[in-house]
């Protein structure tokens, strides 16, 4: 994988640009796509940014949102926009399996394929072009970085601002992560001085609940979340039932990784979800507790020091025991 200062010649000219992100988006992989997105159109491009899955509700207030093709429920018409396309922009995933159904069409494709992520242990083979540094908060501040490096800070508009601001706040557990850096916050300023109202944005992201969302959130915390204080581990397992009672939609579950690390002296959290075919599960840390590399060692997953995902072929029961079982948690 060549610099992506390397790619920079190759935006000189009009071009059609494919973006895409990781199956299930979340803020972050939505806010830089869509800030990249409102950055090349203003730049004289012709972008379009195409989802592995569906966007999640608390999202759908995004400048551009609307025009984000999802390909699961398009194939046809996102194949379509890949064929026509010049270049591809890969952002917020490390390895072309994070995009699961659209893997292969991608890496078959053509194009020279441009990276730009903040996990660990990308797959530089597979981009021709790329910037990859974890200690990023997020994949939104290095698109601010890119467009910094490209000589664009005049195309900055309030769509792109939003977009980044998205995907920062999210990313850094509003800005309360130890990730969030001084270059984190100089960006926040810069945007802010050029007209960003934050606020609107907290307001879509944490005050536009539905009352099951609330309900559900409710029952988490009350029925579901185990606390072991000799561990300092809390773990909330999911069930189909539960999501099902509860309406669970795309999004929902958003965040609730993060709760049992309020309680004093929690340091790890573990969310399973129970889906048809496996079991997802994000792992939240404080300090210098390293859930990337467990979940990489026994979960088929990774991501971050302190915030990481992994799966499970086996059942939610069986995937629960297992976990308790290599965190030294008595299950009799």
């Amino acid at each position: 994988m060549k610099s992506i200062v390397e790619a920079l010649p190759l935006l000189k000219e009009p071009k059609r640009v494919f973006i895409t992100t990781h199956h299930k988006p979340d803020g972050d992989a939505l806010g830089s796509s869509l800030g990249l997105y409102h950055y090349l159109q203003q730049r004289g491009h012709h972008p379009v940014v195409v989802s592995p899955s569906e966007v999640p509700d608390f999202l759908m207030w995004m400048p551009g949102i609307d025009t984000v093709l999802n390909y699961e429920s398009e194939p046809g018409q996102c194949q379509k926009a890949l064929q026509e396309s010049e270049l591809v922009f890969c952002l917020d995933f490390s390895r072309l399996d994070r995009i699961k159904s659209m893997e292969e069409m991608l890496r078959n494709a053509a194009q020279p394929r441009i990276l730009i992520d903040h996990h660990l242990q990308p797959d530089v083979d597979a981009f021709a072009y790329g910037m990859s540094e974890p200690d990023k908060s997020s994949t939104c501040e290095m698109v601010y970085d890119f467009i910094r490096l490209s000589g664009g800070e005049q195309y900055i508009s309030n769509n792109v601002a939003q977009c980044l601001y998205t995907g920062v706040m999210t990313d850094t557990g509003s800005f309360r992560f130890p990730i969030t850096t001084a270059s984190v916050h100089e960006m926040l300023a810069d945007l802010k001085r050029r007209g960003l109202d934050h606020a609107i944005i907290h307001q879509h992201i944490y005050d536009s609940w539905s009352v099951e969302r609330m309900r559900f959130l409710g029952y988490i915390l009350y029925q579901k979340m185990e606390i072991y204080p000799k561990q300092q581990v809390g773990i909330i397992a999911l069930t189909q039932e539960d999501q099902q009672r509860f309406k669970v939609a795309t999004g929902d579950t958003e965040g609730i990784v993060n709760y049992p690390l309020s309680i004093e002296k929690v340091t790890v959290s573990v969310l399973l979800t129970e889906k048809k075919d496996e079991v997802r599960m994000s792992f939240r840390s404080k300090g210098n507790i390293d859930v990337s590399s467990f979940a990489a060692r026994h979960f088929n997953g990774g991501g971050h020091f302190n915030a990481a995902g992994g799966r499970s072929r086996e059942s939610l029961a069986a995937t629960v025991s297992r976990l308790k079982s290599l965190l030294g948690i008595d299950t009799n």
